[in-house]
């Protein structure tokens, strides 16, 4: 992020209105960025008794760059599945109670003043409900059919009404990450937004990013390439 001397002196409400992911670190440690954000992080962690260079360690660590370009096309079927679950599947159900929470708080606070925020609240519950379903259903029914396929070049695994239904399923998904985009003006919070409201729309942003990268692995890869296997052992 910045050195631990600026860091340290900046605000806690500041230092997550800058990077969106320093709000799990300080939820992690009990740090107050929302009603008590305006303090620096320095006298945070010296009210709580907590060790100021290790939250500033974990807050720089946010920054190492951990992405590959992946030739996804290239990845064996089964390690792909793996890829999904351990990655996007993981980082759906971490992140949406999360959002799930800021979504009814700020709703609860400003839903009077800014009406959408309810609207929003309504889709991310939808939303939620939609890919927990969907997930479940992916990792109970689809993906072991994909590795009972690739491994045992069993055919008859993967059943191409299941794939049918779980691309309309991403559809719908797709749809209600749209409304709520188009709600919140493409993620972008009024200027007079509390650190909560700023956080909000930062993890819809980044729930957006994911779920597109998800889907296509799914849609464009797994997918064809599970029911192009099929057909070939047919």
């Amino acid at each position: 992020m910045v050195n631990s001397e600026t860091l340290s002196q900046k605000t806690v409400g500041q230092i997550v209105a800058e990077d969106y992911r320093a709000a799990q670190v300080f939820r992690s440690y009990g740090l107050d960025f929302c009603c008590g954000g305006k303090v620096s992080l320095e006298k945070a962690c010296t009210k709580k008794g907590l060790d100021v260079n290790k939250i500033e360690t974990d807050l720089n660590a946010l920054d190492l760059d951990t992405g590959e370009n992946h030739n996804y096309n290239d990845w064996s079927l089964d390690f792909l599945v793996d890829y999904i679950v351990n990655n996007h599947h993981s980082f759906v159900r971490k992140m949406l109670p999360e959002i799930d929470f800021y979504a009814e708080k700020v709703a609860k606070v400003h839903g009077e003043r800014d009406p959408e925020l309810l609207d929003i609240l309504q889709n991310v519950r939808l939303l939620r409900s939609e890919m927990l379903g969907h997930l479940q259903k992916e990792e109970e029914e689809l993906f072991p059919q994909i590795k009972e396929l690739v491994q045992e070049q069993k055919k008859g695994s993967v059943k191409e009404a299941i794939v049918e239904a779980l691309e309309v399923e991403h559809d719908k998904a797709g749809d209600l990450m749209a409304k709520i985009e188009e709600l919140t003006q493409g993620f972008n919070p009024p200027e007079n937004a509390c650190a909560s409201y700023r956080v909000l729309f930062q993890n819809l942003a980044g729930f957006q990013k994911d779920l597109h990268k998800h889907v296509h692995l799914e849609n464009n890869i797994l997918f064809p390439k599970a029911l192009e296997l099929e057909q070939r052992l047919n």
